[in-house]
């Protein structure tokens, strides 16, 4: 199944998108896509649905973050060999584990905003994992079946605040909108091996990014279990699981992100998101 919510910023309604793409409002079903939706009992429920059934939606409505009440946002850095290189640094022996701040959520199609002293603001298309059940020092054997689904993660990153302001990475990671989520939250049982996916990004319609999660120095099962041993992976927490080579800090000279710049992105099976970048304003 392919899960959206879509409307306007705080006003989303639950949806599905059918097998011809077209968008079914789900509202009469369920009340809203969020943690207690997407345990494999609710989501089999759901499977059971005809979307023929479902009232059609007209026209083309914006979507919203495809989750919502998402607790934690765990993100992983440096999760790709060739990024890795292209960034300077080893390759990790463990995973990078950072957090990005919930505030930073983003609908996929919704404007990214550059925040105040910006200097190098910078993309990475992410594999995203949503959490489905309850997850502590789960085995990588059983590490799947905690994950609900999948979807697409912009993991916009400010340089500048991450590696050159001291501290931690997470404050050059968790400004407003600088996580874009979705279009839709596709169940795990429609993506068959998420080490086999394609990743894509355009900056003003040239190609960034390219790459493939089987280069991933760490799959989504050892990442999923990695995590919980550290911190309860909750429903609705999303785990953020790296960036191939392409990013704007690796390019040389390196190149990053003004007001005006449009991004596209994509993975295999789970769509596409587009943003326009735009300078700091106080309101969203």
């Amino acid at each position: 199944m392919k899960l959206v919510r879509y409307g306007r910023l705080g006003h989303e309604k639950p949806g599905m998108i059918d097998a011809e793409g077209k968008l079914r409002d789900l509202s009469s079903i369920i009340d809203d896509i969020g943690p207690t939706q997407l345990s494999d009992k609710s989501l089999a429920k759901l499977a059971r649905i005809k979307p023929a059934n479902l009232p059609l939606v007209r026209g083309k409505p914006r979507y919203g973050v495809p989750v919502s009440g998402i607790g934690k946002i765990v993100a992983i850095g440096l999760n790709y060999a060739d990024h890795a290189k292209e960034s300077g640094m080893r390759i990790p022996t463990e995973p990078i584990v950072f957090m990005k701040a919930i505030t930073c959520l983003n609908g996929p199609n919704d404007e990214v905003m550059l925040p105040k002293e910006v200097t190098k603001a910078d993309w990475e298309v992410e594999l995203g994992v949503v959490i489905g059940a309850k997850a502590q020092y789960v085995s990588e054997r059983q590490a799947l079946s905690y994950i609900a689904g999948y979807c697409v993660v912009n993991d916009v990153s400010e340089r500048a605040f991450q590696a050159e302001r001291g501290g931690t990475w997470d404050k050059g990671k968790g400004c407003d909108t600088f996580g874009p989520v979705g279009p839709w939250l596709v169940t795990r049982d429609e993506i068959a091996n998420p080490q086999r996916l394609n990743l894509w990004l355009d900056v003003n319609g040239e190609r960034r990014q390219t790459g493939n999660t089987r280069t991933m120095i760490f799959p989504v099962a050892k990442l999923v279990s990695y995590v919980s041993r550290f911190m309860t992976l909750m429903p609705g927490d999303v785990i953020a699981t790296g960036t191939p080579p392409g990013v704007g800090m690796g390019m040389q000279p390196p190149q990053f992100l003004a007001p005006g710049d449009e991004m596209r992105l994509g993975i295999d099976g789970l769509g596409e998101q587009h943003q326009q970048v735009i300078a700091y304003r106080k309101s969203r």
